[in-house]
């Protein structure tokens, strides 16, 4: 009987020793350690003393009215410009439901003076950034120079088209004004 029992202790000790080596099984024993997830971590407004000490203590588990949401204070640090207020709102007309104090406040900051065609200016440059970026990757990926913008016109044909419509006295701008076409390379041309 003592040998069934001394069995059943080596038994029990190889089970328990082999489920030590798995992850899950020391994870609930409480032998790993746990780090918080750093996509929930939110940080806490301070501690202050409050003007009214005639306030209410907060209820738990109610959310913090100073802070609000992780949804609230990642709106606040994308739509916020350096004074603290939302861009949307300093980019505002007046409006009638503010108090006169606001609304020379707002129009002293020079809110009411925007551009109306400020998207079509932020637009326009990004554009032109993007092209930039654009002719780089080109230069840097296929190794060939990029071949300047416009077009280059055919100066022997174009002087020629000039003398004919002086000479039968049309206007200059009469016909089509002639062109070089260029020639697009290959992309191992000049290589070998």
């Amino acid at each position: 009987m003592e040998a069934k029992m001394t069995f059943r202790v080596f038994v029990a000790s190889a089970l328990v020793l082999g489920l030590s080596a798995c992850g899950g099984f020391q994870e609930q024993l409480g032998l790993t350690k746990q780090s918080p997830d750093e996509f929930r971590v939110v940080s806490r407004a301070p501690l202050t003393v409050p003007p009214d000490f005639a306030l209410r203590p907060p209820e738990p588990g109610a959310p913090r009215p100073q802070e609000g949401t992780p949804a609230q204070q990642a709106e606040r640090a994308v739509f916020s410009n350096s004074t603290g207020l939302p861009a949307v709102a300093s980019q505002t007309a007046i409006n009638p439901n503010r108090s006169v104090g606001e609304q020379s406040l707002v129009s002293a900051a020079g809110a009411g003076n925007t551009d109306p065609n400020i998207r079509l200016i932020v637009d326009r440059e990004t554009k032109q950034l993007n092209s930039e970026s654009e002719r780089f990757v080109d230069a840097l990926v296929f190794w060939n120079a990029q071949s300047p913008a416009g077009t280059v016109v055919d100066p022997a044909a174009e002087m020629k088209r000039l003398q004919e419509n002086a000479a039968l006295g049309l206007p200059t701008t009469t016909g089509a004004t002639p062109q070089i076409e260029r020639r697009r390379k290959a992309p191992l041309e000049g290589i070998f």
